[in-house]
């Protein structure tokens, strides 16, 4: 293997400044900045975080880095792994069609910890998130080319998160190289299909991958010594030939649903089809989904956690026919004993659509054919998961997408205090901001 090192991704990272890029990226950024705190308020909620904040206080207390949604504070990883089991664990963060999974969360919560650590402006986190993401990007398609395996989320989230705590931290290119080395031989190559059909907390790898990126900066900095990385393969010089010409930050989905994209064409199909029929849930006979491949092996399983209701497809259709939403609510362990929902399960039939498999991944796309009791049988025209990257996705979105989903564990009001918040804050310390919606959260 002939592995080049020009350090062209280091000078990337290190150098790019938020006056130099573009107004749509910054504007895309400031966006991506809400949407990641949707996930870390759901997910503070919720029983992976629950779990990460015990490790956390177990092996990583004693420090004053605070977390998003609770009154606890840790060391730099005490953080990170606080706030890395709770940022994918309602599945509600952003995604990107080409490398199958989710870049957004499998860096934030080691750059918003070592942001804290370092208190950092707000405009400084966003603009490491940029970089992140195109960091998250370019080495997803990277190994998963060079691997030949569908190694998801906390793989690439182990490089793209030792690239932006690298750059919060200072180190300088040379020590980055070394850093994204480490965090690249050791990233957890996860085998995201096992999860597909066998849901828990290993979901897409998340935690281990924001472990292991700061990790490997703290390493670097104590001496450990690493060479290459799968971005220096002379073969992928090409993805790195883009930086700060295209910007994978704008090439995202953003998900209004909580649970699996792959989910999520049916649920709309549904939605809008309710809306033009005048018909609900109760009018239902059997729906049959047609969709691609890798969509039909998600989970069908009765769920009894949460994960193993997002992680799933038929309950999360099952219950968007019922309740005519996908949220919060419909997802927490409380809510899978809902006998509606049950029975609804046991109408619906899965197929592959030769079709719809064939435009995957570029394109996710899936149809309902639906039998009423009445007798008629209606069938919607193919649908895309909304908040696809073609969809051009505006702040004022993202806004709505905010204020509906947190709304479901904090006050409407407080909802939109913290957004009004984050859409001004980007003269603040990085503690400041986090202090004050963790005040707000509290109330």
């Amino acid at each position: 293997m002939n592995f080049n090192t020009n350090y062209k991704l280091e000078r990337y990272i290190l150098d790019t400044k938020w006056e130099d890029l573009p107004a749509q990226v910054q504007e895309r950024a400031r966006g991506c900045g809400i949407d990641l705190m949707t996930a870390l308020i759901l997910g503070s909620q919720g029983r992976q975080f629950a779990a990460g904040s015990r490790l956390a206080k177990q092996l990583y207390s004693g420090g004053d880095v605070p977390v998003v949604g609770a009154p606890d504070t840790y060391s730099f990883i005490g953080a990170t792994v606080a706030m890395g089991h709770g940022s994918n664990s309602f599945d509600i963060d952003d995604g990107h069609n080409m490398i199958k999974g989710h870049p957004g969360t499998s860096f934030v919560a080691g750059i918003l910890a070592a942001g804290l650590e370092k208190n950092i402006t707000y405009r400084e986190y966003l603009t490491t998130l940029v970089v992140a993401y195109d960091v998250a990007v370019r080495t997803g398609l990277a190994i998963q080319d060079h691997y030949s395996f569908l190694h998801s989320t906390g793989a690439y989230g182990a490089v793209s998160t030792a690239a932006g705590v690298g750059r919060i931290f200072g180190l300088s290119r040379e020590e980055l190289n070394n850093a994204l080395s480490v965090a690249d031989f050791h990233a957890p190559l996860t085998p995201v299909m096992r999860a597909v059909e066998y849901p828990s907390m290993n979901k897409d790898g998340v935690p281990f991958g924001a472990l292991l990126g700061a990790m490997a900066v703290l390493e670097t900095q104590a001496g450990t010594t690493g060479r290459t990385y799968t971005l220096e393969l002379e073969e992928y010089q090409p993805l790195l030939d883009t930086l700060g010409k295209t910007y994978e930050i704008m090439n995202l989905y953003f998900k209004p649903f909580t649970c699996c994209r792959w989910a999520h064409q049916p649920i709309q199909a549904w939605l809008d089809m309710k809306q033009a029929e005048h018909i609900s849930g109760a009018d239902i006979s059997r729906v049959t989904v047609h969709t691609f491949n890798s969509a039909s092996r998600l989970s069908k399983i009765v769920p009894h956690r949460a994960d193993e209701a997002q992680y799933n497809i038929a309950w999360p259709v099952a219950a968007a026919l019922v309740h005519g939403d996908l949220g919060y609510r419909q997802v927490t362990e409380e809510a899978l004993d809902d006998p509606a929902v049950l029975d609804m399960m046991k109408r619906l039939d899965f197929v592959v659509d030769p079709e719809m498999d064939a435009q995957f991944p570029e394109k996710r796309l899936a149809w309902i054919e639906v039998t009423l009791k009445d007798g008629r049988i209606l069938k919607s025209l193919p649908y895309a998961a909304p908040g696809e990257a073609s969809d051009r996705i505006s702040l004022e979105w993202l806004s709505r997408k905010f204020v509906r989903i947190t709304s479901a564990v904090i006050p409407e009001q407080s909802a939109r205090e913290i957004l009004a918040l984050l859409q001004g804050a980007e003269d603040m310390p990085l503690r400041d901001v986090v202090g004050r919606i963790n005040e707000i959260m509290s109330k």
